[in-house]
């Protein structure tokens, strides 16, 4: 009867019947991400599959932490006595402190939590670390690898022991569980961006007499 007639559905319960590609390609890639994180989590907890490889993967945590990095950069441009070691060293906490604060502006922005097979024992952490995206190590690793080919005289194999360096710095945090995939490549991608970034920003005495006045 006509009393007993279906009422048209809503058109948001339209489109959840009828996804669109965008939707459907969207939500297979976070699924595939999530998938492929949990699998490559390898390091995520003692019992894991490669658990006894957890501290060595933990160094490597702490050698891309922010801490270390501002406070070696700091040290040296304080018993620096060459001005153009001076500037390079001020233009590289600069490039330090906008990575940290592009990061957290991102993270606090988008606010992906971290996978849920990672456990909370990180090195030093803020009130922004409990989210994942992107990996703050990842930026900061591809920032400073490109930062040092570009302003350090190295032989060839020390150049690619740096990009080795980023590269495991990206990987660990996948093993680790402390971050997905996206995370990390997003944030290798970030950090390579930034130090363009930098670069057009250059500090030098011209353009920050202030700055090196105060070195």
């Amino acid at each position: 009867s006509g009393s007993s007639a279906a009422a048209p559905l809503p058109e948001e319960d339209c489109m959840k019947l009828n996804p669109s590609f965008l939707g459907i390609a969207l939500s297979s890639l976070l699924a595939i991400d999530l998938w492929a994180s949990k699998r490559l989590g390898v390091c995520a907890g003692e019992g894991s599959a490669w658990g006894s490889a957890r501290p060595l993967m933990k160094v490597i945590e702490v050698s891309g932490h922010g801490i270390p990095w501002l406070l070696g950069t700091f040290y040296g441009l304080c018993q620096s006595d060459s001005s153009a070691a001076r500037e390079v060293l001020l233009n590289l906490l600069f490039a330090l402190l906008l990575d940290l604060v592009l990061v957290a502006v991102v993270k606090g922005v988008v606010k992906r939590r971290r996978p849920t097979h990672n456990k909370m024992d990180m090195f030093v952490t803020i009130s922004v670390d409990r989210y994942s995206f992107p990996s703050g190590h990842a930026t900061r690793a591809a920032l400073v690898c490109r930062f040092i080919l570009h302003h350090l005289v190295l032989a060839v194999p020390l150049r690619v022991l740096v990009v080795l360096w980023a590269l495991i710095v990206g990987i660990s945090r996948i093993m680790l569980g402390r971050h997905n995939v996206t995370d990390v490549l997003f944030g290798l991608l970030l950090g390579y961006a930034l130090y363009s970034v930098v670069e057009y920003c250059w500090l030098s005495p011209l353009s920050a007499p202030a700055l090196f006045a105060l070195w």
